[in-house]
Order: C-alpha cells, then sequence, then structure tokens
C-alpha cells in the first residue's frame, strides 16, 4: 500500500492492552480506574473514537462508550498474563466480523490517560510517511502508543510464533525487524500508571 494522502487519516482499527497483573497497585486492575467519573479503559476507548473496530485484550469489563463509538470486542491471550506481545497476538488471531481489517492498526495501553492528545500526531504522521509509527514523548519511544501497519504486526507475530512464542516477549524484540518511525508527541501524554503515586500525579483514584 502507498503513502495515505496528508489530508486524510488513515482508515485504522485498535487494540487497547488492558490486561496487566498491575502487581505495583495491589492488583487493581488498571482498567478499572478512574478519573472524574470514567474509568482508564473507557477513557482509552474514546481516544481511538475514530476506529473502524476496538480490540480489549484483558477481561471482559464494564465500559460504556459513547454514542455512535466502534465496536467493541474483549479476547484474552492464552495463557493470561503473557505480556503486550502475546496480547497483540492474541488480538490479532481473531478473526473480525465480515472478514473486514483496517490496514492500520492502533495500539494503545489503557494506563495512559492522556493518550487521545496524542492519537491525531500518529494519525497525522502514518498519513505523510506511510510507515509504522510511535510516540516519542521527550525523547522516550512508546511502543504501546503507536499506529502500525496491521501487516508489520502480523509478520512480526509470525516471526516471533516461529523462533519460538511470544509469551513473555518484550515488544522490543517483537518489533526488531518492523520499520517503526518515532513520532514527536505532546509531552506528558505517555505518562502512564505503575504505581499509586503515578496515579494521584494524574488524577486517577480507584472509584
Amino acid at each position: 500500500m502507498g503513502r495515505v494522502s496528508g489530508t486524510v487519516p488513515p482508515a485504522f482499527d485498535a487494540v487497547i492492552l488492558a490486561g496487566g497483573r498491575s502487581t505495583r497497585l495491589g492488583g487493581m486492575p488498571k482498567a478499572s480506574l478512574h478519573i472524574a467519573g470514567a474509568t482508564l479503559l473507557e477513557i482509552t476507548v474514546r481516544a481511538v473514537a475514530g476506529a473502524g473496530r476496538v480490540t480489549v485484550v484483558g477481561p471482559a469489563a464494564g465500559v460504556h462508550p459513547a454514542p455512535g463509538a466502534p465496536p467493541l470486542r474483549f479476547v484474552r491471550e492464552a495463557p493470561p498474563f503473557g505480556g503486550p506481545a502475546a496480547a497483540l497476538a492474541a488480538a490479532l488471531a481473531q478473526p473480525e466480523p465480515g472478514g473486514f481489517t483496517a490496514p492500520w492498526l492502533m495500539v494503545l495501553a489503557c494506563d495512559m490517560p492522556r493518550s487521545g492528545q496524542l492519537v491525531p500526531a500518529l494519525l497525522a504522521a502514518a498519513a505523510e510517511a506511510g510507515t509504522s509509527v510511535m510516540a516519542s514523548d521527550a525523547g522516550r519511544d512508546q511502543p504501546l502508543a503507536a499506529l502500525y501497519r496491521r501487516s508489520d504486526l502480523e509478520g512480526a507475530v509470525a516471526v516471533a510464533v516461529q523462533a519460538g512464542g511470544v509469551e513473555n516477549l518484550s515488544m522490543k524484540a517483537l518489533l526488531a525487524r518492523v520499520s517503526v518511525r518515532p513520532v514527536p508527541v505532546p509531552p506528558g501524554t505517555t505518562l502512564d500508571v505503575d504505581t499509586w503515586a503515578d496515579a494521584r500525579a494524574l488524577g486517577v483514584d480507584d472509584g
């Protein structure tokens, strides 16, 4: 597929990663944490409101998408807690209803409450460059805030599976052969919730 016109955002589906152990939060699921009455999962679903379809990798949880939001489905990696590479592999393994898949896949971790501010930058960069892109926040690249060519991820997962599997595989290892362009995003938009101190700093509470 050639470059997408810089004035037209690329068509994309989305994968939201919401299945971690939350060890440093005492096991509290990050997806269920709140900001101003909305869960982090709901906030992340809103961030990808332009997606054709949204797959959440994690436990099925109560979420109330806004009217007109894209279709939402839940899947789990096998075994659970196998890490983000395994989660992406699980999402890609699920056939899309009707067989349609968008050529681009937005990948977001559910614990970045400001991710909605970086999505437009990723869409614009992919439209301009025609390559997979990931957020670079103050020089720190974040592979779990990225817009990938679906074919790039499918190829990377196939190689990893053939080499021994994706369970507990790092994203760096998964993407070793994928050409990904770092894209500067607004400062602080990839900040995530790993600890309760992080949660307090970002205005997150346990509801």
